[in-house]
């Protein structure tokens, strides 16, 4: 039987438009709407698409756009200026800085200066160990989008083997950390690791994000086992590819994400549900 599609698209939709409901509710108490700032650095094609989709999401929910696109050139200090600059602004309430950046910035530095009360993208220390002590703030937006399509399947989590493919910190990292809290036993996988295709087959859930087109093959997944794609890959012809063999693994899974379609609108949505908890509730 094949599986049953995770649409990204329909459960974004669903929590775009709650949140939407939610700052037009708060707007008429006289509360002001959320103000996003995406900073872009550079001319990367795929950040500015990226950026642009944030931008439409965000007219969309009522939120205050206040974004900046900079010139290549700008330096880590004119970089830090800015992020103090919309910390002390109380009509932005959430910041975030639009990865990759110039390869003489040092991303690390620029996340560690954005208050972690407007830290919507969820990067800073503070915020990773909050959810690292099972206290979290404000949660990596594509491991947190995962964990609400995880709850659309109705499969408690708790008890359930999970492998995580792919150890960064956007994604796998925080991913397992979500997983663990609630209580399914994790393995995490990378590029030293043996036999993947065994620990992957043992899996009753498994996340993949390594950028590799197809690298989790379908007859590595256990029968009625739930595969999350997290990746996006162009191939020479310019189809558009995950990191999981799909059409194999659709045919054992039980609930499939497509690609595209399927984390990557909730990558964008997570990020609005983050602002808005910066807004009204930090």
């Amino acid at each position: 039987m094949a599986a049953k599609i995770l649409d990204g698209k329909a459960i974004a939709l669903e929590l775009r438009e709650s949140i939407a409901e939610e700052i037009k509710s708060q707007v008429a108490k006289g509360n002001k709407a959320p103000g996003l700032a995406v900073i872009l650095v550079g001319e990367d094609p795929a950040s500015q698409v990226y950026v642009r989709n944030k931008k439409i999401a965000c007219e969309k929910a009522g939120f205050v756009d206040v974004s900046m696109e900079l010139p290549a050139s700008t330096t880590q200090e004119e970089l830090l200026a800015r992020i103090d600059e919309l910390n002390a602004r109380d009509d932005v309430h959430g910041i975030i800085v639009q990865l990759p950046v110039p390869k003489h910035i040092d991303p690390e530095e620029l996340i560690e200066r954005i208050d972690p009360k407007k830290d919507v993208d969820g990067f800073h220390p503070y915020n990773m160990g909050r959810l690292a002590t099972r206290m979290p703030v404000l949660a990596p937006c594509t491991p947190h989008g995962v964990m609400t399509m995880l709850a659309k399947t109705g499969i408690p989590l708790r008890g359930l083997n999970a492998v995580v493919v792919g150890a960064s910190n956007i994604v796998g990292v925080p991913m397992t950390l979500e997983l663990l809290n609630e209580r399914a036993t994790v393995t995490v996988c990378h590029s030293a690791t043996k036999d993947l295709a065994k620990k992957v087959s043992e899996a009753d859930i498994v996340v993949v994000g390594v950028g590799i087109p197809e690298m989790v093959k379908g007859d590595w997944i256990k029968d009625g086992a739930i595969v999350i794609d997290v990746g996006i890959n162009r191939l020479e012809d310019g189809r558009l590819v995950g990191d999981v063999e799909y059409e194999v693994a659709k045919e054992k899974a039980s609930w499939i994400t497509p690609v595209p379609g399927g984390v990557g609108p909730m990558t964008i949505a997570t990020l609005l549900q983050n602002t808005l908890q910066a807004a009204y509730e930090l």
